[in-house]
């Protein structure tokens, strides 16, 4: 199955026409705010985190430490406490610390619009240097976490087995226009619809053109 410029253009009407009649989450506030500090930080504590732990742990940090300066000045386990239960939250906590730190005395206190710089930093990978440069600094780039990869292959958009390749997939599938919307579109997406066991496949408004690649069990 092939996605015509038409079907690709349907497709994102639709995705965000799901996600205006949704409530965010706090996290999605976040990225909507587009700061690439804000985003730096919620992504990293988003890791094998579940979507509403990521949400307060972040707000509860910001309303102590909104600066990389002042992130840097807390204790470890200070930034542990304050970002519980995320996963791995004191191996996170370190990580923050050196990355505000770094950010302050490297950076300008800015963090950095560059791909290798963003990677530099300990626990960074594509998925979250990918949202900061394209909400942060509105540089294209595709940010592919479980939700995107999932649902772009559930879609046969892509046929892919890692997220990386998912990545550079959809970059070949679609236009560049779309692509800093596209993670925020299939997260809201797939945390109300598209789930990833038993989807809502009755009241999916892809239903139509979806193939449900892989989808063993759907209501």
């Amino acid at each position: 199955m092939t996605w015509s410029a038409v079907d690709l253009r349907e497709l994102i009407r639709r995705l965000r026409a799901h996600r205006a009649g949704v409530r965010p989450t706090t996290l999605a506030e976040v990225e909507r705010e587009r700061d690439p500090f804000r985003l730096l930080v919620a992504c990293l504590i988003s890791l094998r985190t579940k979507d509403e732990v990521t949400a307060t742990s972040s707000a509860r940090l910001f309303a102590v430490a909104a600066t990389p300066v002042a992130l840097a000045m807390l204790p470890e386990t200070e930034i542990g406490r304050l970002i519980f239960p995320a996963g791995f939250y004191n191996t996170k906590a370190r990580q923050l610390r050196e990355i505000a730190r770094r950010i302050a005395a490297d950076h300008g206190g800015r963090v950095p619009a560059e791909m290798d710089a963003l990677l530099a930093f300990p626990g960074v990978g594509r998925k979250t240097a990918n949202l900061v440069l394209g909400l942060g600094f509105g540089i294209g780039a595709i940010c592919v976490d479980t939700h995107v990869h999932r649902i772009s292959n559930r879609l046969g958009l892509v046929r892919t087995r890692t997220p990386e390749q998912t990545e550079h997939a959809l970059e070949a599938v679609l236009p560049k226009r779309y692509w800093i919307d596209i993670n925020d579109l299939l997260v809201t997406f797939g945390q109300h619809v598209c789930h990833p066991t038993s989807p809502r496949c009755s009241t999916c408004p892809l239903a139509a053109r979806c193939p449900r690649l892989g989808v063993t069990r759907h209501r």
